[in-house]
């Protein structure tokens, strides 16, 4: 049953309240709009509305200082919070101020009432926000894109819990940049963070990295070591590569997660442990999964909270924030104030980035310290990408393949360009699950999108049972957000 309530709009722009107006009137909503903080406190201060609808920059107030107020005079009314400013710290100064939500503009119609209905139908307890809005200037994450404003939102929702993370994405885009700003935004921000690298650590001294050793447990270990969990305890633990974790290791990462504690290499008694898991990967798991190299009920354990971090190539137009900011890091360490030119930042943006955003932060220090021009041109961006490797940009009307190539003849040219890619060599083993990967995930992306985000119609698009819809979505990842984000509000 929908539940209708009286919900009190505010923004400065006339015509997203004309929009908001229409479209929660549309569906049984009583609506108030206004254009300035003082109104809508009025209302809410004389206890009207069921819900709040506010962009963060008003004319006369920002919501950030009114929220406050808000939840101390209300502190079971929901508050909705919009911004054009779409930054990590936005999402998350919303979260800490207590916002029910955060909806970066442009935003989605259908997104933003399927929001207003979970919110009036919750239960009215206030949520507990104890934390201080602090590091306010702090942007440990750098993007407006859409693919970053997904994350940032993930985020500020996990940033008052403890369930565990699994991060995905390349080598260079940053994994270990949100495992922290999960830990210092969150509720453990108190405690340590500790990370581990599964991949640079030999594989017979992984138990005792994770969980420490005993005197004389082994040859060698001539003190007590304390391990990666105990270093950890309170905070959060950053497991790396964790798809390199040798199964011996995997068995008693898994009794940890289920029981709670663990005991040192060559101890007897049990430890209790209280840490929040993050775990990161640039490999399929469900590929070494197949291939038995990683165990099926420790990647369930660990990916509770899947989130796809998204390589620098499908955020190109984040690449002139992240230039910038690259810049200032190296102005601060003495190093000459320097931009980029617009044809310059036109070339990086058609640039591929193998390396991602690590690739990036390399060339930037680079060009800062090698070039005496305050302003680098396109030439010298050219020549240290290496011009061959800049490619023309397509318009997006425009496909790289003919109209008539079937989707068979499409896999078959992607798979010899992939093999020729090896050279003389082969690629690793698990070709078979990562190709169904590769065709699965926008597969269902593109049924969630033609049908709205509707998932009843979707599995029926796909002629699959809708509990399978369900699973596949959580497995691969899949962002329902973006797959509806269609009809866009600016």
């Amino acid at each position: 049953m929908t539940i209708r309530g009286n919900i009190l709009v505010a923004d400065d722009d006339a015509a997203i309240r004309t929009v908001l107006n229409q479209a929660l009137s549309r569906v049984g909503h009583q609506v108030r709009v206004t254009s300035n903080a003082a109104a809508l406190w009025k209302w809410v201060a004389a206890g009207e509305g069921d819900l709040v609808i506010t962009d963060v920059v008003m004319p006369d107030e920002n919501a950030f200082d009114l929220l406050p107020r808000i939840k101390k005079a209300r502190p079971d009314l929901p508050v909705i919070v919009m911004s054009a400013q779409n930054t990590f710290m936005t999402a998350i100064r919303a979260s800490e101020a207590g916002a029910y939500e955060y909806l970066p503009k442009p935003f989605d119609l259908s997104e933003l009432l399927s929001i207003v209905g979970r919110a009036l139908a919750e239960p009215k307890t206030a949520k507990s926000n104890d934390k201080p809005a602090e590091n306010s200037e702090k942007m440990p994450l750098i993007g407006r894109s859409a693919a970053m404003q997904d994350i940032y939102r993930m985020l500020a929702r996990m940033m008052q819990t403890d369930l565990t993370v699994m991060i995905n994405g390349e080598s260079g885009t940053g994994k270990e940049l949100v495992a922290r700003a999960l830990h210092e935004f969150g509720r453990r921000s108190r405690g340590p963070f500790v990370a581990i690298n599964m991949a640079a650590i030999p594989r017979d001294l992984i138990e005792s990295e994770l969980f420490g050793h005993e005197k004389g447990a082994f040859t060698g270990a001539q003190h007590r070591s304390s391990g990666r969990f105990e270093q950890a305890e309170g905070g959060t633990l950053f497991l790396d590569e964790i798809g390199d974790m040798p199964m011996e290791a995997q068995t008693r990462l898994l009794r940890v997660l289920q029981q709670g504690e663990y005991t040192t290499v060559g101890g007897r008694t049990p430890i209790k442990t209280d840490v929040r898991i993050v775990a990161a990967t640039n490999k399929d798991l469900r590929s070494l999964i197949n291939q038995g190299l990683f165990r099926e009920d420790l990647f369930y354990r660990l990916n509770v909270v899947p989130l796809r971090l998204p390589p620098l190539r499908e955020r190109a137009e984040d690449i002139p924030d992240l230039v910038r900011h690259f810049f200032e890091l190296a102005e601060r360490e003495g190093l000459q104030s320097k931009r980029v030119s617009r044809a310059g930042l036109d070339a990086m943006m058609r640039y591929p980035w193998p390396g991602n955003v690590r690739e990036l932060e390399n060339l930037v220090r680079r060009l800062s310290a090698l070039y005496p021009q305050d302003e680098i041109s396109e030439e010298i961006v050219l020549s240290e990408l290496g011009s061959n490797s800049v490619t023309p940009q397509l318009p997006a009307s425009e496909s790289v393949l003919p109209e008539n190539v079937s989707l068979g003849q499409a896999v078959e040219q992607y798979l010899q360009r992939h093999f020729s890619s090896f050279g003389a060599e082969l690629p690793p083993p698990g070709l078979y699950q990562r190709i169904l990967a590769e065709v699965e995930y926008p597969l269902v992306l593109a049924a969630l999108a033609a049908t709205q985000g509707n998932q009843i119609k979707a599995s029926e698009l796909l002629g699959v049972n809708r509990n399978t819809l369900r699973k596949k979505i959580r497995e691969l990842g899949v962002d329902v957000f973006k797959a509806t984000r269609h009809r866009q509000v600016s």
